[in-house]
């Protein structure tokens, strides 16, 4: 079982005809999601408002296969995110999320320890930013990693808008990266924190301060992988008719997951194999991830593909050979 903790929100997305919709969506939320498409079982940690958006939002996670067991019920409201698209389709965020239920984590609501049968715990995102909530998850993430039965990944995922600067942003990472193994980021994130710094210097530093495996998704310019004693590989992104890009970065982290489960990475046993995984192994896992989020960004929406959708679009890359014979084992996208 892959445990994700952090908010699940609603999205208002509105075009650049100003259309709109309005949709399930908060970058954790999104991840679980992907991961119970792919087929992994997985449980999100959340508190979910009992009113307005919150039973529609339960709904949505269960009717994807989505464990509900660890889902706190609050009385606050649900947070409501508006995403702007352009006419690229990329999108812009704001949100509004004074008092609502994904803040206001509580002592109780994670004061038990993982289940028995959680291998990997995925957190980040706003809710490893925001206080009150934020210290607690992050002292759960502390008591994770020290316990060394789970593999911790975090996404960062940062807000700049809604941060209290970017010294502060880049403090709180790099202290929360003492208590991860893998850590999956943006190229925006690392421009925010780090501006016109290299990827791949980055990623050195950040190899440092304690996770064995950084990832970071590059955009229309593919992905970036390195670990600490194993080697590092840049991918381009594999081609896909952008529809927009909302729920895209969310996608990868999902198939990242997914590949690192098939490969026996999300095990406690495999913790200290992650600083040393070889260029072929990092391949594979980049390959994989970069399949599910293209397939996204074809999707209006957060709208994770299915296991049968992401071997169906491997098998045509296969045929026009779009993909180098060799580049990535078939267990890992099928």
């Amino acid at each position: 079982m892959i445990t994700v903790i952090g908010e699940v929100l609603a999205d208002l997305i509105v075009s650049s005809d100003w259309s709109t919709a309005a949709a399930p969506g908060g970058a954790p939320a999104n991840v679980a999601v992907a991961l119970a498409r792919l087929g992994q079982p997985v449980s999100l940690r959340s508190r979910i408002s009992s009113r307005g958006f919150g039973p529609m939002l339960r709904a949505h996670l269960a009717s994807n296969g989505v464990s509900l067991r660890d889902v706190a019920t609050a009385e606050e409201p649900a947070t409501l995110a508006v995403a702007t698209l352009d006419a690229e389709g990329q999108a812009s965020y704001s949100f509004y999320l004074t008092g609502t239920a994904d803040w206001q984590w509580q002592e109780a609501d994670l004061a038990e320890p993982l289940a028995a049968d959680v291998a990997a715990l995925y957190l980040g995102s706003l809710a490893c930013a925001l206080p009150p909530g934020s210290a607690r998850i992050e002292a759960m993430a502390q008591r994770v990693h020290a316990d060394g039965r789970a593999v911790v990944i975090y996404d960062p995922n940062l807000r700049p808008g809604m941060s209290a600067g970017r010294a502060a942003d880049r403090e709180r990472v790099e202290r929360q990266l003492n208590s991860v193994h893998v850590v999956k980021a943006s190229a925006d994130d690392l421009e925010w924190l780090y501006p016109a710094e290299p990827v791949s210097a980055v990623a050195r530093r950040w190899l440092q301060l304690g996770p064995g495996l950084v990832v970071v998704t590059l955009g229309a310019g593919g992905a970036y992988a390195a670990s600490r004693h194993g080697g590092d590989v840049s991918l381009p992104a594999l081609p896909a008719e952008v529809k927009d890009t909302i729920g895209a970065g969310d996608a990868f982290a999902g198939g990242l997951l997914d590949a690192m489960a098939r490969e026996g990475l999300l095990e406690g046993s495999a913790i200290n194999c992650l600083a040393s995984l070889d260029t072929a192994v990092l391949t594979r896992l980049l390959t994989s991830a970069g399949l599910v989020a293209a397939l996204t960004c074809e999707r209006r929406g957060a709208d994770p593909p299915h296991r049968a959708a992401v071997a169906e679009r491997w098998a045509s890359l296969q045929r026009v050979s779009a993909l180098a014979p060799g580049k990535a084992k078939d267990n890992a996208v099928t």
